[in-house]
């Protein structure tokens, strides 16, 4: 392998061994972290990150080289793996694009996190019931999360860290240089960290891509999430329109035709006229005549028309009088009583 030296700060000469080639980045990595924008730093840089800086674009923008940022994500990878106990790691973020990518990464690899604000003491106060004796730290920004960082120092914490052009190396062990203000390039990273450390653990395979997308590290909005889900149901609720389309055929009167489904409620209802063969134009069944079932004859025109018997108004209504009885032919109706009613 190829040795290259390198000069410390101090001016003395170290020699430096490139990355094996099991370890090198794939084709794919690069582009993902083209796409998220790692390599991309702000118009301010600082004197110890001028190492890491690639160029500088005419905009003012400093460039960093993410070959160094792979490089140190695996000696930060290696790290962490060295550490026993999982839980002994602890992710921070008080930034909201990294809350989530720290969440999921402590997830995947058992560590611990801390999202959100970081409470003064929690590092050294005993006192405090969030007190915590990590033996690493992963921090997000050394700028926002410099409360965390400086009680490290004081605890004497290893510190890791994603560094921007302009970050503060004070008390930062393991400088990652990459870009900490998007929100594809944090999760992007953790989810590069998180890769590599279940890698050297053995639990993941290098020959096969990880399963967990990297979707899940990114930073969601809240209220964007909740418009989708007010969208979603709003389509629930309106349903199928008014005008669609009818699902089955409908019937063809003109043609003498109906639909599957109205032919056997047809045929079963036995409705009048209707002939299972010629449709609709066959004559209808005979009706029985009104003598027959000695129904009252018609009243006779002129006359009022006369209640039957015993015929109820309601439910509590009272009965009608009694009338004459009608002239009928055929079956002779009972005759009317003689008494009156009481």
């Amino acid at each position: 392998q190829e040795r290259r030296s390198v000069f410390a700060l101090d001016g003395t000469q170290r020699i430096k061994m490139p990355l094996p080639e099991i370890l090198q980045p794939k084709e794919e990595d690069i582009q993902k972290m083209l796409i998220a924008q790692v390599h991309i730093g702000t118009r301010n840089s600082d004197a110890q990150m001028g190492e890491y800086i690639w160029t500088r674009r005419n905009d003012g923008i400093h460039v960093l080289n993410f070959g160094k940022t792979y490089e140190k994500i695996v000696l930060a990878a290696r790290i962490i793996t060295a550490i026993e106990n999982p839980q002994d790691v602890i992710a921070i973020s008080a930034r909201p694009y990294g809350q989530r990518a720290i969440i999921k990464f402590a997830q995947h690899t058992g560590s611990q996190c801390i999202a959100g604000r970081f409470t003064p003491g929690t590092f050294t106060n005993q006192r405090t019931k969030q007190f915590r004796e990590p033996r690493l730290l992963i921090i997000t920004d050394p700028r926002t999360d410099s409360q965390a960082v400086r009680e490290a120092s004081y605890a004497n914490i290893p510190v890791i860290a994603f560094c921007d052009s302009d970050s503060p190396m004070r008390w930062v062990d393991v400088a990652i240089p990459a870009n900490n203000k998007g929100k594809h390039s944090i999760g992007l990273l953790y989810w590069l960290l998180a890769r590599e450390v279940l890698r050297l653990r053995g639990s993941i395979s290098r020959a096969e891509p990880w399963s967990t997308p990297v979707d899940l590290f990114f930073y969601r909005d809240p209220e964007e999430l909740e418009r989708a889900e007010e969208a979603q149901q709003q389509e629930v609720d309106q349903g199928p329109a008014w005008n669609a389309p009818p699902t089955e055929p409908v019937a063809d009167l003109a043609a003498g035709t109906l639909a599957p489904a109205v032919l056997p409620a047809a045929i079963e209802g036995g409705a009048a006229g209707f002939d299972a063969v010629s449709g609709f134009g066959a004559p209808g069944a005979p009706v029985a005549a009104a003598d027959e079932w000695a129904m009252p004859a018609a009243p006779a025109p002129g006359t009022a028309p006369v209640a039957a018997p015993g015929v109820m108004d309601g439910w509590d209504g009272q009965a009608a009088p009694p009338a004459a009885p009608p002239q009928t032919t055929g079956w002779e109706a009972p005759p009317a009583p003689t008494a009156e009613w009481n």
